[in-house]
């Protein structure tokens, strides 16, 4: 099955050919490294692995004034697997892992005071990443994205408010002295 990166970048090649720069473009522009981890020098590392496993085509073009650059479009069997990928990951539910799990299961090696601390700085850190979703989701909207787009934002935006919700609850009980 291919990876969530090779995903992100035959989901975009689905919609039309594009140059690596172009991809790079819109990754940007939709905020796509919001929730895909690929950075601009590991496109053209993707771009040539889907190549090499047939599910993408290239082609040089020449361009007036400029040097040619690669056009990549995507294969049927690219499509196919990328539609392997969506009902996959869209269909199941998986574990998730955080970080943040391994401070909760040690907390108690903390004092109140300390755990508190943490926790609050956590809250602050969860309403910064939720401004950054918020100004996103406006400017989807602003732009007339697909709801997809947005749905990209306001799912995380949600998880980020039932977490900080549950957090504060946390230190309410920390406070009034119950056993972590």
């Amino acid at each position: 099955m291919i990876s969530d990166i090779e995903a992100a970048i035959l989901g975009l090649l689905c919609e039309r050919s594009q140059y690596g720069y172009d991809l790079d473009r819109t990754i940007d522009e939709r905020g796509m490294r919001n929730w895909t981890r690929i950075g601009f020098s590991s496109i053209y590392y993707v771009l040539k692995r889907l190549e090499k496993s047939g599910l993408i085509n290239s082609g040089l073009e020449a361009v007036e004034g400029k040097p040619s650059r690669r056009n990549y479009t995507i294969t049927d069997s690219g499509r196919a697997a990328m539609k392997h990928k969506i009902v996959s990951v869209l269909s199941d539910c998986p574990k998730q892992v955080s970080h943040f799990d391994i401070g909760l299961a040690n907390i108690n090696l903390l004092s109140r005071p300390e755990a508190v601390d943490c926790l609050h700085k956590h809250i602050e850190s969860l309403d910064e990443r939720a401004q950054f979703l918020e100004h996103h989701i406006a400017e989807t909207k602003g732009r007339a994205d697909p709801y997809r787009i947005t749905m990209l934002f306001e799912l995380p935006l949600v998880q980020l408010e039932s977490e900080r919700e549950c957090i504060k609850k946390f230190i309410a009980r920390i406070e009034q002295g119950e056993r972590v």
